[in-house]
């Protein structure tokens, strides 16, 4: 399919630009960025009908890459799209919920370890920071960063791509039930002694404190069910 000028202009933009060293964002990537934040912060809730065309106008990013940034939504069960109904914001529930956390704890305990054994020393540095932060605010306003740490210092791709497939699930559930149900400063201190453990290489207690983290978590989401 033929890419419209603005669109040929972004891309050009895009190439230009640098984000912190890593590559440049794509038009998919962004989309796809764009769309995961307004679904994951309930911007576009649980329901809602979406729009090719106007996350297009909206966006001001082609059609395909939209498109793109959709089937990959799909994929992570953001959204589902029905025939002759559109695409929809998937719903919510606890126990589905459930059943991510079953999945996200044999896979998070996996990258925990790996990050122990295989971070270098500037990822080791990161993580410590991230811990003294937590523990000053006592909030895990930083849980983003340190899961995408973690899943970069694993060095493990295969496990990487599965826990982005379910990232965006729980973050979502988290945003809309946090305020009612979370003890956010056990659950920073929680985060905390995961980054500090994975910092001072002991695959062991990085295990232990992950599975401390899910034991929350997942009590977190049982605890819904009553809110």
């Amino acid at each position: 399919m033929a890419r419209s000028p603005a669109a040929v202009r972004q891309a050009r933009s895009v190439r230009k630009g640098e984000r912190g060293g890593l590559a440049p964002e794509t038009l998919t990537e962004q989309a796809y960025r764009l769309l995961e934040e307004q679904i994951v912060t309930l911007r576009l809730k649980p329901g809602d009908v979406i729009s090719e065309q106007i996350l297009s106008a909206t966006f001001k990013i082609g059609r395909t890459p939209i498109r793109e940034a959709l089937q990959r939504l799909t994929r992570e069960g953001l959204i589902i799209v029905l025939p002759r109904k559109g695409i929809l914001v998937s719903d919510i529930n606890p126990r589905n919920q459930l059943l991510v956390l079953e999945v996200r704890r044999e896979i998070e305990r996996l990258l925990s370890r790996a990050g122990a054994a295989r971070a270098n020393q500037r990822q080791r540095d990161q993580f410590t920071e991230i811990a003294q932060g937590m523990d000053r605010a006592a909030k895990s306003n930083n849980d983003l960063a340190l899961n995408r740490l973690i899943i970069e210092a694993a060095h493990n791709d295969y496990a990487a791509r599965s826990m982005k497939l379910l990232q965006g699930l729980s973050r979502r559930f988290w945003y809309m039930h946090y305020r009612d149900a979370a003890d956010l400063p056990l659950c920073a201190r929680l985060h905390a002694n995961q980054a500090r453990a994975i910092a001072q290489g002991n695959a062991e207690a990085a295990a232990r404190a992950t599975d401390k983290l899910m034991d929350y978590v997942e009590n977190f989401t049982r605890a819904t069910v009553s809110v």
